[in-house]
């Protein structure tokens, strides 16, 4: 355990992080997006509780342009690049592009959706 190690004060530019989905997604018939999220994290407690319940998950409903967002993650395109494939595909709906992509990507990453290459060191 390192209580007095310095930490490495690295500088990352968002928008050359490299995000990708931590969860499942379903599409909806009206094209939007339901990411599947599992209820029990915890295997023993899954195990227990998970056969009286209906749906092993939680939907999170996502609009037009979080469901064009999720979309684009694939864990091989950059933050910059999810914004300007966004932007030339839903044009005036997005604007501003970048400040509305990172907010959400933040969100997104804040609540456990998704990560980014660039943190993990596994």
């Amino acid at each position: 355990m390192k209580l007095f190690s310095k930490s490495k004060n690295t500088e990352m530019n968002y928008l050359d992080l490299t995000p990708y989905r931590k969860y499942n997604h379903s599409l909806k018939e009206d094209g939007l997006i339901d990411v599947l999220v599992p209820r029990f994290t915890d295997k023993i407690l899954g195990k227990i509780l998970q056969p009286k319940l209906k749906n092993p998950y939680i939907r999170a409903n996502l609009d037009e342009l979080g469901s064009a967002a999720w979309l684009e993650i694939d864990g091989k395109r950059k933050v910059g690049e999810i914004i300007n494939l966004l932007d030339s595909s839903l044009g005036d709906k997005i604007q501003p592009a970048q400040q509305r992509v990172t907010l959400f990507l933040s969100y997104l990453h804040r609540n456990g959706f998704i990560n980014f290459k660039e943190f993990n060191k596994d």
